[in-house]
């Protein structure tokens, strides 16, 4: 019910936003057909500082269906509403190839007895956090492998385990319709993102000519962390979880050293050193799992082909099962960018922090917050815009990277994974995915301070 509000909300806000600019704004009379079809010169409009400290300025529609920009601002192509549909689809089917490989591994894994395997070895820490779950149930092999691929990195790996982990719990779901609490703690710790590894966004700081791409490492992997805790807690007090137990303080400690071991390692290590290491791993990873799981099939005389095609199978009809959920939410994403929605709220915190006397210096980088909950895609698109304007090694361009890697897509994650298993009552997973990427955020920025405070 709450993503239904949601949804409403977006549609609702933008085209009122729309409407005030179509009224108000004489060069703003092609806001709706840009909004609707989406072209060439369609437009975020998301207002900042120039690098050096110049003034704000506007980005008009132009008649022509261009586009005009006055210092200050940032542009970034968006689609219209007919553009979305097709993306979303275009999306959902680039998933099918992926899902169908993984989600196979997954069905040889399982006849293998892999997943009860992981489901034993876990059980001291995720039976405290998924109370509801059998012990030894495949679920908790599924997570263990999703929390896993997110931990090391492995954005290929991670969906079609988190989907096949929201299958498995589907099952023991007495109404489903709504979701159940281990359904929520899952969503909302694979939602936190926690990750060791942060490859792609230290790939988009090389790309951009970083001068050292690996200085947010650190910072996004303790933010991460933080984002995690905090999702845990949230969830853990609202399903009164104790955890305060040895068990689940022996696996947090543990993972803190892991992290402290592999950050010092890698703090080592020059910018090749560190993306040479994190890409070796990362693939080599990949090809241990496939070696695993087949080789152990082998050993158990498995059908491994069989058990393979019968697994794809799922991953094909997840990939399509997940269409219409995809293309509402991005369409209501979409509405919001192309309206100036998010000008609005930038113009509305540069303001507000500006007249507490507060340095302002933190909302360039915002935009990449503020559009992360909506769309993975997007903030990887707003980072590289950041970048491009104030400079890929200034205070906003690190404060984005940091914000990209602290956390998933609320909503994306919510509509695919919730609408994977027809899920229409969420209660309050939503809310609490929220309130951890305020934590994500708040944390974002003390770290951007305490570690790049001087930059500008």
């Amino acid at each position: 019910m709450a993503l239904s509000r949601i949804w409403a909300a977006f549609i609702l806000v933008s085209i009122i936003v729309a409407a005030v600019r179509f009224v108000g704004v004489p060069a703003d009379k092609e806001i709706f057909s840009q909004m609707v079809t989406g072209k060439l010169g369609d437009t975020i409009r998301v207002a900042g500082v120039v690098p050096g400290g110049g003034v704000t300025g506007s980005v008009v529609g132009s008649p022509a269906g261009g586009v005009t920009a006055s210092p200050g601002y940032r542009l970034q192509k968006a689609d219209g509403i007919i553009g979305t549909c097709a993306s979303a689809v275009t999306l959902a089917i680039g998933l099918i190839g992926i899902m169908a490989l993984f989600m196979g591994l997954v069905s040889i894994a399982e006849a293998a007895g892999g997943m009860r395997f992981l489901a034993r070895i876990t059980a001291p820490f995720f039976s405290k956090l998924f109370p509801d779950v059998p012990k030894g149930h495949p679920a908790m092999g599924h997570m263990v492998m999703n929390f896993s691929a997110n931990l090391l990195g492995l954005d290929n790996a991670a969906t079609p385990f988190a989907l096949k982990a929201m299958e498995s719990l589907q099952e023991i779901n007495p109404d489903k319709t709504t979701a159940s609490n281990a359904q929520i703690m899952f969503l909302c710790l694979h939602q936190s993102g926690l990750q060791l590894i942060p490859v792609s966004v230290i790939a988009l700081l090389a790309a951009n000519q970083a001068s050292n791409p690996t200085d947010v490492f650190l910072p996004i992997v303790i933010a991460t962390f933080v984002t995690t805790l905090a999702s845990m807690t949230i969830v853990a007090i609202r399903q009164r979880i104790n955890l305060f137990q040895p068990a689940v303080l022996a696996w947090i400690g543990s993972l803190s050293v892991l992290i402290g071991i592999l950050v010092v390692y890698l703090r080592t290590l020059n910018s090749d050193g560190v993306q040479s290491f994190s890409r070796a791993f990362s693939s080599g990873l990949i090809l241990f799992i496939f070696l695993l799981i087949v080789g152990v099939a082998w050993y158990r005389k498995v059908n491994i082909f069989d058990a393979f095609v019968q697994g794809a199978k799922g991953g094909f009809d997840t990939a399509v099962r997940i269409i219409p959920y995809l293309v509402g939410m991005l369409v209501a994403i979409s509405m919001l960018r192309t309206s100036g929605t998010f000008e609005v709220i930038m113009a509305g915190l540069r303001h507000f922090f500006e007249a507490m006397g507060a340095d302002p210096r933190f909302v360039d980088g915002l935009p990449t917050a503020l559009i992360k909950p909506l769309s993975s895609a997007g903030a990887r698109g707003m980072l590289v815009d950041t970048m491009r304007t104030f400079g890929t090694n200034s205070f906003a361009a690190h404060l984005s990277a940091i914000l990209q890697g602290s956390s998933e897509s609320t909503f994306y994650v919510a509509a695919v994974y919730y609408g994977s298993v027809a899920i229409r009552n969420t209660r309050y997973s939503i809310g609490a995915m929220l309130l951890a990427d305020v934590v994500s955020i708040l944390s974002s920025i003390f770290l951007c301070y305490l570690f790049f405070g001087h930059l500008h």
